[in-house]
């Protein structure tokens, strides 16, 4: 059974590429944990806030104190929590957005390395007589370096716009609870 170097290299890289898949796997379970974590938290804290304000209210006689209690401080609370939970939110997002934006970067980067190895043991061991395909060869090999750039400017395009898309929201959702949370009465 012959040796042939490409064969290696293609396993080499069938077994790079399922790393790859791991990592790219890892981020998403750690991200939806986090996320799920996240949920659990604010489930939890919800139910025993709303235990709290309920207990509250029903000691309220008047429903004119009731009504100023849940427009003054119960809704203002909550609008608070859901800034705090999709502050919470967007940043697990972006962490899993960086996550995989360098593990993408690596992947192109490794890739295009083993394009130049590719093509440097071709072009060496080509028999004599073989320039011109060889030249046509180095040609093609340079446009498809210029591909790989052009896919990991796009790559990297695509996670900043992404990670700008969150900030937006963000800050969108905090400017609206700002201008829709209710002021507390003056006494």
């Amino acid at each position: 059974m012959s040796k042939n170097p490409f064969d290696l290299s293609a396993v080499a890289n069938q077994t790079k590429g399922v790393e790859a898949a791991k990592a790219v796997g890892q981020v998403a379970l750690t991200s939806a944990q986090a996320i799920a974590q996240l949920n659990q938290r604010a489930a939890q804290e919800l139910a025993s806030r709303l235990q709290t304000k309920v207990a509250q209210l029903m000691k309220t006689q008047d429903p004119k104190a009731a009504f100023d209690y849940v427009h003054a401080e119960v809704l203002q609370d909550a609008a608070k929590e859901v800034a705090d939970y999709q502050a919470q939110l967007f940043q697990a997002l972006a962490s899993g957005n960086k996550e995989l934006a360098k593990i993408a970067e690596a992947m192109i980067k490794e890739s295009q390395h083993d394009l130049i190895h590719f093509v440097n043991e071709a072009t060496q061991n080509a028999p004599a007589g073989t320039e011109p395909y060889t030249s046509v060869f180095k040609t093609s090999f340079s446009n498809a370096l210029q591909n790989f750039e052009l896919i990991r400017a796009a790559m990297a395009d695509s996670f900043v716009n992404f990670e700008k898309s969150v900030e937006n929201m963000s800050q969108f959702s905090t400017a609206q609870n700002n201008t829709t949370a209710p002021k507390p009465k003056k006494k």
